[in-house]
């Protein structure tokens, strides 16, 4: 295993070795600045030396450039500046141009305030008149009516000259009064014209006004405009003679660090800034150090027998690959399946938790105590557990053969492992143990007054680390064979199944069939005789919050028999989604009904209380009849 610690060592060393070269490339930096800041302050000393001539010709024309430029950036500046000056001598100008029409436009505003208001007087006691106009005519025609209606009387009565000679001096006057209040509607519409007349003239002037005071504002933004315009062109002009100026800047570096790196080679210091030799000096040496370190490490590196490396190299990658062919295998394998015998035609999965926080199933264990045992099956025999707190589901898996006969496998899965249950059932003197192929079961035997010999009834073996299967014995041992991979198990496939396994796992109960006919035989009836002929598999999830909501997923064998049953349930729901021999629906709602791909039909809708009841009475064959009809 020597080449093990090799390739540790040399893996060692190239670690090393990086973190050399990163320091040496820091300490080259540095030292480069060093040398630059020396030739930058001893460019008066670089005088002396006749082979810098030409670093201290390129500066002095460099210099003379960057003067220029800081010239003109004085100048851009100054020229910003005054256009600054200019924008706000406008802004003032502006300023004093609308206050002075602001003052014009207000006693014209005044004005045609006060015309308005005497056009709304003057329309107010045009309308009073044509109102008493009108009064009176009214008048006129009632008091006309009432004469009509007084001779019309048989017999007359014995007043009626008088009546008749009141009604007529009151009809008499009103035509005098209605010519006045004509009179007064006339100058009435006169003092309306003249007043509008007026309001319109006052209109006009404030327009007038206001137009003037909106092409003043639009001159001076414009000429506000071409000033902001022309500031963005020279501060644009600004920013590239900045540039510029930084560039030559830049240029001159190369020039000062030949001067720098010459007078730190002759050991000459400026003399205002002595420091920026010895620092030079300093970083010269930091740098040979590293350089040295570099090599010596290099040395190291060279007197490894590469045979070795070799073997630890191909060991390293080998292990990788295998890693890697691990991870693929691990993340590719397929989910955890439900390890159910392959010819399963029924599965009904209970989730525990959702029946143990739902207020409405613990209101129905009460008033029917065999409704949750009958629901869960045998998986209520199994020993030292506690279904109300240890189970989080309980799958019950249904076939039938070609006599007619059903068989049931059963697994329950607990919350937690299940050391405590195996040691119940190792305790318990009515459990025989035994092994499939090394997994244990427990059988349970019941003694019988008219059997010679004991036979075992009940069932018990650890599948899975929190998983158990219950039930008869030989089913139980068909579950053990099917999870150590001797029998083939149930894959669960298809876009239906797949649906139904992904998004309806945490529904309070599932039921799911691929011969929907024969639910009506393992269970109590739920779906009328037309759905469960129509169907191919049929699928049920029930979540059971308030209101209860289900969801029905169901697969037939062409398009043409999927729109005619989308059809059939969205226009005729009473028919199909009834309960038989009852007269509750499955729905309080018309169901929603949608098509999933060509053959696929799914349901949703909301489950009145009593047919939410009904239906898991049925599942758990704890209904009667009289219980039917009471519902």
């Amino acid at each position: 295993m020597s080449f093990i610690r090799t390739g540790f060592r040399e893996i060692g060393l190239k670690i090393r070795r990086q973190r050399t070269r990163m320091a040496l490339r820091h300490e080259r930096r540095l030292l480069q600045k060093s040398e630059i800041n020396l030739g930058r302050e001893g460019t008066a000393q670089a005088a002396n030396f006749p082979e810098l001539r030409n670093e201290i010709v390129a500066l002095k024309k460099l210099e003379q450039e960057q003067k220029e430029v800081a010239l003109r950036i004085a100048r851009i500046e100054e020229g910003i500046k005054r256009i600054e000056e200019e924008r706000q001598q406008i802004a003032r100008e502006l300023a004093a141009a609308i206050a002075k029409l602001e003052a014009e436009k207000k006693p014209l505003l005044q004005q045609r305030n006060q015309a308005k208001n005497n056009v709304d007087v003057c329309e107010r006691e045009l309308a009073g008149v044509e109102r008493r106009i009108q009064e009176s005519e009214a008048a006129d025609r009632e008091l006309l009516k009432q004469l009509s209606d007084l001779h019309a009387l048989n017999p007359a009565p014995p007043d009626l000259e008088t009546l008749s000679a009141n009604i007529t001096a009151r009809r008499a006057r009103l035509p005098e009064e209605r010519a006045e209040l004509v009179r007064a509607r006339m100058g009435s519409s006169d003092a309306v014209r003249m007043a509008k007349e007026k309001l319109n003239t006052a209109e006009a002037e404030l327009s007038a006004i206001e137009k003037n005071i909106a092409r003043t504002r639009s001159e001076f933004e414009a000429r506000d405009r071409k000033l902001n315009d022309n500031i963005r062109a020279q501060q644009e002009a600004a920013r590239d003679a900045r540039a510029r100026h930084q560039t030559v800047e830049e240029r001159k570096n190369p020039a000062y660090l030949s001067i720098g790196r010459h007078l730190a080679a002759k050991g000459v210091a400026p003399p205002n800034a002595p420091h920026l030799l010895a620092e030079a000096h300093r970083r010269h040496e930091a740098v040979d150090q590293l350089l040295q370190h570099r090599a010596e490490l290099s040395t190291l590196s060279s007197q490894v027998d590469k045979q070795e490396l070799r073997k630890f190299y191909f060991s390293v990658f080998s292990v990788v690959i295998l890693l890697a062919l691990t991870l693929l295998v691990v993340f590719q394998s397929p989910r955890g399946r439900e390890w159910l015998p392959q010819e399963t035609d029924t599965i009904l999965s209970i989730n525990a938790d959702q029946f143990q926080r739902a207020n409405l199933a613990k209101r129905w264990q009460k008033d029917e105590p065999n409704f949750w045992p009958g629901l869960i099956g045998v998986a209520a025999s199994v020993p030292g557990l506690n279904l109300s707190r240890d189970i989080t589901r309980i799958t019950r898996a249904l076939t039938t053969n070609e006599t007619g006969a059903t068989r049931e496998f059963n697994l329950v899965e607990a919350r937690r492992g299940l050391p405590k249950v195996i040691s119940a059932i190792g305790d318990d003197s009515t459990f025989q143990k035994r092994s499939i192929s090394g997994l244990p079961v427990w059988e349970r035997q019941f003694s019988s007054a008219n059997a010679t010999t004991d036979k075992p009834t009940f069932a018990v073996a650890r599948v899975g680390p929190a998983t158990l299967a219950v039930g008869a014995p030989d089913e139980v041992d068909e579950l053990v064979l099917v999870r150590l991979g001797i029998k083939p198990d149930l894959k669960i496939t298809g876009q239906l199944f797949d649906r139904f396994q992904a998004l309806d796992r945490d529904s309070a109960l599932r039921i799911i069939s691929r011969n929907p006919p024969d639910l009506s035989r393992v269970f109590h009836p739920i779906f009328t005789s037309e759905l469960l002929n129509a169907s191919q598999l049929l699928g049920l999830a029930v979540n059971l919050q308030n209101p209860v909501k289900a969801r029905v997923l169901i697969k037939v064998n062409s398009p043409k028999n999927a729109a005619d049953l989308a059809r059939n349930l969205h226009d005729h729901p009473q028919q199909w989604l009834r309960f038989p021999d009852s007269q509750l629906l499955l729905y309080s709602q018309p169901p929603e009904v949608q098509r999933q791909g060509s053959s696929n039909v799914e349901l949703r809708f909301a489950v009145p209380e009593n047919s939410a009841r009904l239906l898991l009475g049925r599942l758990a064959k704890t209904d009667t009849p009289e219980a039917v009809t009471a519902y």
